[in-house]
């Protein structure tokens, strides 16, 4: 399929709902409003598609670039095609989902990941913080630098006063994904997050609401889950 033929695949599934949903959501035209559920009725077909990833991600329209996400092949992607991505990720579907996604599955996710948490462009930044915690749920402990984890971890409690507004999401996420996945570092998550209490972001008038980073830790720790890892970051 070229990404012209995908566009119009996608159109066919779009819906007025789901698109004023999005919209409340930070999405911008062009898009049509496409389902997770049916964005993968169309990988079915494509399954993973370098080439086809990059022209998707190319088009602007936002089904297509969540979809190119997907779509895209951890193994040919480059470190300066997913700086390409980060910038043009304009909003949080994109930059703290489909973009940390695919970069924590590099080889040189981690690397990306503290670069991009350096950066004064909020999604950017957003995306770095996404990016590492995703990063710390697909390796094992073994491989990650867990210095740098607890570097991070202490950073937070200060950093967060004066960030973003999703940059202070994504750093209550990773507080999260750390102490749940990484078990030699639940603990100094756990008081990180009890340093943190609730964590207040700006959720544009949305439903959605930020987790308690040390409620969410206990929950998984009470289910038997710590240490939990997954195979791929993208869902």
């Amino acid at each position: 399929m070229t990404a012209q033929e995908v566009l119009a695949e996608l159109e066919t599934y779009g819906s007025e709902q789901t698109k004023n949903t999005l919209i409340k959501h930070g999405a911008k035209e062009p898009f049509f409003g496409v389902k997770v559920q049916d964005l993968k009725k169309v990988l079915k077909k494509t399954k993973k598609n370098h080439e086809l990833s990059l022209d998707l991600y190319k088009t602007g329209n936002s089904d297509a670039m969540y979809l190119a996400g997907l779509m895209a092949d951890e193994k040919q992607i480059t470190k300066e095609q997913l700086n390409e991505w980060v910038n043009a990720a304009y909003w949080s579907y994109l930059s703290e989902y489909t973009v940390p996604w695919v970069a924590s599955e590099t080889d040189f996710g981690f690397e990306l990941g503290l670069e991009w948490i350096k950066s004064d462009v909020e999604t950017i930044a957003a995306a770095g913080w996404s990016t590492l915690s995703n990063y710390a749920t697909i390796n094992e402990d073994s491989n990650l630098n867990l210095d740098a984890y607890v570097k991070l971890l202490d950073t937070i409690p200060t950093a967060i006063l004066e960030a973003p507004n999703r940059v202070k999401y994504t750093m209550n996420g990773f507080v999260i994904a750390v102490g749940s996945v990484v078990v030699e570092l639940t603990d100094k998550a756990k008081t990180i997050a009890k340093e943190l209490g609730k964590v207040k972001v700006d959720m544009n008038g949305t439903a959605c609401k930020v987790p308690l980073a040390l409620d969410y830790i206990l929950k998984i720790e009470d289910k038997g889950r710590l240490g939990k890892k997954k195979k791929t970051a993208r869902c």
